[in-house]
């Protein structure tokens, strides 16, 4: 009995130290996420109410180097993720935010402050909705990955198509697709970080562990951007 108690009193410990780990990775993920928005919308800020860098990045040919920049990063880094350093990750995780930032600095043209403010504050308390729904539920939603997954690649080869199309109405039903599969993304990846947590826990490997709250924070960072500019699209006021 007494040797019951003292495994039970073992795997007690072990489980508190693995939940502390977790709100320790999680904090980490969301910490490094808002660092990668602050430096997106300071960059976006700088660049957008800036005449000369507009005029010099969004003319001619260098207009699509911008706005395909962060595309090439993301798969660049999704190459690279097993070379760098944790260190090295989040470096480029915020370079890539800031190229980011650079790239839809356009909306402090486009569209007014205040209703930029404004939907992003809608979006914030979307996402914490989302995000922390998909950490508490007990559901298991990894079924959705392959839906949304697909859903995604159809809403980028619309989006690229769009580019050289402009219709209003392609973009407008983009917008609304958009909201909704970044929605479930955010509360799939929510869960997804929580159990790769989990599951590689009880290894120890700490170097792997920061790459994945990189990786974690890339993840729910990419899918705020893309509702809030989703959302922009659908809510925002012209200038």
């Amino acid at each position: 009995m007494a040797e019951f108690d003292t495994i039970r009193a073992g795997g007690a410990v072990r489980s508190a130290e693995i939940d502390a780990g977790l709100r320790a990775h999680m904090n980490k993920v969301y910490s490094t996420m808002s660092v990668g928005l602050l430096l997106t919308f300071a960059a976006a800020w700088a660049i957008g109410n800036n005449a000369a860098m507009m005029n010099t990045l969004f003319t001619g040919f260098t207009r699509y180097i911008v706005m395909f920049a962060p595309l090439i990063m993301v798969f660049a880094f999704g190459a690279a993720i097993n070379r760098l350093s944790a260190a090295g990750a989040q470096l480029f995780f915020y370079v890539f935010s800031a190229v980011m930032g650079v790239s839809i600095s356009y909306i402090f043209v486009v569209f007014t402050d205040f209703s930029i403010a404004q939907v992003f504050l809608v979006t914030s308390i979307s996402f914490a909705g989302l995000s922390l729904w998909g950490y508490t539920t007990k559901k298991d939603i990894s079924g959705w990955g392959s839906f949304l997954i697909m859903g995604l690649i159809g809403l980028i080869v619309a989006s690229v198509i769009n580019i050289f199309l402009g219709s209003p109405a392609i973009m407008f039903a983009i917008s609304i697709i958009g909201v909704l599969i970044f929605a479930g993304l955010t509360a799939y990846d929510t869960q997804n970080i929580k159990n790769t947590y989990l599951a590689h826990a009880h290894h120890g490997d700490s170097e792997w562990l920061g790459k994945s709250a990189i990786m974690g924070a890339l993840s729910l960072y990419l899918n705020f951007i893309n509702m809030f500019m989703m959302l922009l699209n659908l809510l925002g006021s012209r200038e």
